[in-house]
């Protein structure tokens, strides 16, 4: 499988483990540390998916989705937290987050998922099941 994957976190050790699982299923990665960036980079880029943090400085997760899906109604989004909380999950599918990873990362979690929404043909309305 390949495709562009744009990871967006103010961590860069969590952008760094993100990069590695998906660059040894050879996926091209990109790296946004802020929302802004991620926006600008989303424009340049084009990238195929966006994994993207929900707590970071200066724009929240959620904020940045909105403003994905303004600039692309198709974007595909899904949401890296250390949040486990249900709410936050529900408030990820609302915002229309295909689907949502916990860290501490599992690189089969995250390539199962990843693997999933780029090989889908349509995309699915929200967050169709449990993350592992």
């Amino acid at each position: 499988m390949s495709g562009k994957v744009m990871v967006v976190d103010d961590s860069a050790m969590s952008r760094r483990t993100l990069r590695r699982i998906l660059e040894s299923a050879n996926y091209e990665v990109i790296e946004a540390d802020d929302g802004m960036a991620a926006l600008e980079k989303y424009f340049l880029e084009k990238p195929d998916l966006v994994m993207l943090d929900m707590l970071m400085k200066g724009m929240y997760g959620l904020e940045v989705l909105a403003k994905l899906r303004e600039m692309n109604k198709d974007a595909r989004v899904v949401i890296v937290s250390a949040d486990i909380q249900n709410s936050t999950r529900e408030m990820a599918k609302e915002a229309g987050a295909l689907d949502f990873i916990n860290k501490p990362f599992a690189a089969e979690s995250v390539l199962n998922i990843v693997t999933r929404i780029l090989s889908e043909e349509t995309r699915p309305n929200g967050i169709d099941r449990e993350a592992e």
